[in-house]
């Protein structure tokens, strides 16, 4: 696949645009990206554009700042990729650098506490939501087999336990779902066999980077499924282990990163504020983002080859529903995070909004926050 010769101030301009304008998270990102680069400008065919998604959503991290990245390269090479993916990803990082120095300073008027105290109560029941989203397509991809969809139904226990149990550990068990299910469907080779022992043995030496750099690396690349599945690989991490926030203010920052445009990732730039101040929101944003931009213009041209490789597909089977499981499981730590009773009321309706009544994430969430700007209203405790 050869590269059009897009110039960068247009590339600059249009993913700057998708940048601003991407409130919703992946799906409208998606969206936006094919009606520019397919039905407006028509740099690319709807085949190719596809192809595109599907080989995004191979790899770890979040799948729709690698289809930003991985288009403008397609269109402009490296220079693009970076241009396009810088462009994608700053708008949506100033917002929200300045709303968690709004929000953490401690000086946020009361208003605004019961705004974002409403919001983080219905983040539990947005998680519910895209794990809800995505069963559909992973259960079709099991196929028929019985002891496919029971394989299936044991991954996504094993990923919601240990989002709900084992924040830590999540990691490891998206990454043994998918070694499972290698030896399932496929005669392991020998790399797959002496999988195990690498990743023990790289595990002490992970855990020697800095604590945020490391929380930060993690969610960036080594999450499949990208999106939600990124909050319990940062609650335990954020709130447990290094108390750089509380349970409130995580889940806050949750629901800022889905207020604001741009991908859900940003909310790592809050936890690295919580914990460092800017110098630590934009190290951790450029740990979390950085491995994308790798990732992308590396591989960029073995990307088909990728898709058609057994191994990789029989691993994605395996970690595609232990990724479901772990966003749903998040749940449990993220609606046990509400500290006052009227939350888990405005949570019970943001999961009638989304579940029932199919309203979408943004206006379900803008619905919380003006429930809690209500309950500040009439005299609850929204600190």
């Amino acid at each position: 696949m050869g590269e059009s010769r897009v110039p960068l101030m247009t590339i600059a301009g249009q993913w700057g645009r998708i940048g601003c304008l991407g409130f919703g998270g992946p799906p409208a990102h998606i969206a936006l990206l094919r009606e520019l680069c397919v039905q407006r400008r028509r740099w690319l065919d709807a085949d190719e554009f596809e192809d595109a998604i599907a080989a995004m959503n191979l790899l770890p991290g979040p799948a729709s700042t690698q289809l930003a990245i991985y288009t403008a390269w397609r269109l402009r090479g490296f220079s693009g990729a970076i241009v396009g993916g810088l462009a994608f990803i700053l708008p949506g990082l100033f917002v929200i650098l300045a709303l968690a120095a709004f929000f953490l300073s401690g000086g946020a008027p009361g208003w605004a506490r019961g705004a974002a105290a409403g919001a983080g109560a219905a983040v539990a029941a947005v998680a519910v939501h895209a794990a809800f989203g995505l069963i559909p397509s992973s259960w079709q991809r099991a196929g028929v087999s019985r002891w496919n969809r029971a394989r299936w139904i044991g991954y996504f226990a094993a990923g919601a336990l240990a989002a709900a149990l084992t924040g830590p550990w999540l990691v490891l068990v998206l990454i043994a779902a998918g070694l499972l299910e290698i030896t399932a469907r496929v005669r392991p080779s020998r790399a797959a066999a002496h999988a195990w022992p690498v990743l023990l043995a790289a595990a002490p030496a992970l855990a020697g980077i800095p604590a945020l750099l490391w929380t930060a690396f993690k969610v960036g690349a080594l999450s499949y499924g990208g999106g939600f599945v990124i909050i319990p690989l940062m609650q335990d991490d954020a709130v447990h282990q290094h108390r750089w926030m509380t349970d409130a203010e995580f889940l806050n920052a949750v629901a800022l990163g889905q207020l604001t445009p741009g991908p859900v990732l940003h909310t790592v730039a809050v936890v690295g504020y919580a914990a460092a101040g800017l110098g630590g929101a934009l190290l951790a944003a450029l740990f979390a983002f950085g491995p994308s931009f790798v990732m992308v213009i590396a591989g960029g041209r073995h990307f088909d080859a990728l898709r058609a490789n057994r191994y990789v597909q029989a691993f994605l089977a395996g970690a595609g529903p232990a990724v479901i499981g772990a966003i749903t499981g998040s749940a449990v730590p993220l609606a046990l995070g509400a500290e006052h009773a009227w939350q888990f009321g405005v949570l019970a309706a943001a999961a009638v909004a989304l579940l029932i009544a199919r309203r979408g994430v943004v206006s379900t969430l803008v619905g919380a926050a003006l429930l809690g700007v209500g309950a500040y209203l009439i005299g609850w405790p929204v600190g």
